[in-house]
């Protein structure tokens, strides 16, 4: 298993329960793909430093995780794909 960081920002316009759906919906990928979430930092509303897709607030998310190597290319195509996922990024913390 291998120690992954990923950050991502949720569209601002999305209301409390869609954040935290969307929070849970990642969440679920990773136990899915036998992966185990260690941390969950909810950073909050936030101000972009350059627009994307002509928004300028977004939602942050900070997620821990141990993983099977093969778990991050799936979980990069599902947010992909996400309409609510503004920008995410997945950090392999094991690497020097």
């Amino acid at each position: 298993m291998n120690h992954y960081e990923l950050l991502f920002i949720i569209a601002a316009a999305l209301e409390n329960e869609q954040k935290e759906a969307v929070i849970e919906t990642v969440k679920g990928i990773i136990t899915d793909g036998g992966g185990e979430v260690t941390q969950t930092d909810v950073i909050g509303l936030r101000r972009l430093a350059y627009p994307i897709q002509k928004k300028n607030e977004g939602y942050y998310v900070l997620v821990l995780f141990d993983a099977p190597a093969a778990l991050p290319a799936e979980l990069d195509r599902r947010l992909r794909i996400s309409d609510d996922v503004v920008r995410h990024i997945i950090v392999n913390k094991n690497e020097k």
